[in-house]
């Protein structure tokens, strides 16, 4: 599920960041990892969480610390989707003390931004559940961050919209002006795509809901429309288009979205404006 090529250029970007010219706090204090390797400098760390939440991306604080020296052990005591209360050890890292000092934020700031997006999905898929309605996310994502977002949002139990704009085709109001109508812009895609990748066009008004489904769009996005504005656009389609709803969407609102008949929901909030989940790492010996 996560390509660990990429996810390993993440964490050496982060790295990179952290200490570009090493950590001078630890390297004066401890001793470099590449130093002595006695095992009076080891030390044992544990990983609580501090506030309920759903965990995602254990395995990719592990590696951080496995990049930064192989000889550390990571013991995961709860598994990514998992819903774990306040006060929980999710994992236990032993290693080089310098080891653990120098990739404990890297690892916080991806475990806690990945396990605080999986916390926000479950409680929107929470609200939906028995609608039969899917959650998705969008590509308002951390840059440089959206797999390890998009992997979190399945963590949740919700789906991935496209993973990127090479991935699928999204006729949006700009593309649709540059094309001049919506018949425009599918005739024009749909001659040059290959017959595996689906055509979804975004709507404003009801008038675009019956042009884009004349025009033969697979998927038809209603953004930003009121209840009973989508109501109609489902009634109009008639099963024709998968329907997706999208745009400012909320914890109170969703499930009523739901019950308009639509097929996904999209919510941008929950990768571009999610709260982190509160973990930290404590020293606990040797």
């Amino acid at each position: 599920m996560l390509n660990w090529l990429i996810v390993d250029k993440i964490i050496k970007n982060a790295l990179e960041e952290d200490m570009p010219y090493g950590d001078i706090t630890t390297d004066l204090i401890i001793g470099s990892v590449h130093g002595s390797k006695n095992p009076v400098n080891n030390a044992r760390a544990e990983f609580i969480v501090k506030e309920d939440g759903v965990i995602a991306g254990l395995d990719v604080a592990a590696r951080v610390f496995e990049l930064l020296d192989g000889e550390v052990l990571f013991t995961r005591l709860a598994k990514d989707g998992s819903y774990v209360q306040k006060g929980t050890v999710i994992a236990e890292i032993t290693g080089h003390t310098a080891t653990l000092l120098k990739g404990e934020r890297t690892a916080l700031n991806i475990l806690q931004r990945m396990s605080g997006i999986a916390t926000k999905t479950r409680e929107f898929c929470k609200r939906v559940e028995g609608t039969g309605v899917q959650v998705a996310d969008t590509r308002k994502t951390t840059p440089g961050m959206r797999m390890l977002e998009k992997y979190a949002v399945r963590m949740g139990g919700g789906s991935n919209h496209r993973y990127s704009l090479s991935d699928g085709v999204l006729i949006k109001d700009n593309h649709i002006k540059a094309a001049g109508s919506i018949k425009e812009a599918v005739k024009r895609v749909r001659k040059s795509i290959p017959h595996t990748i689906k055509i979804e066009v975004e709507t404003e008004t009801l008038e675009q809901v019956k042009e884009a489904l004349e025009a033969g769009a697979d998927i038809i996005m209603l953004d930003n429309m009121d209840i009973e504005t989508m109501k109609k656009a489902v009634d109009i389609t008639g099963g024709k288009a998968v329907i997706e709803a999208s745009g400012n969407m909320s914890l109170e609102k969703v499930y009523d979205v739901a019950l308009t008949g639509v097929n996904i929901i999209s919510v941008g909030s929950l990768t571009h404006s999610v709260k982190a989940l509160d973990i930290s790492m404590k020293i606990k010996g040797n």
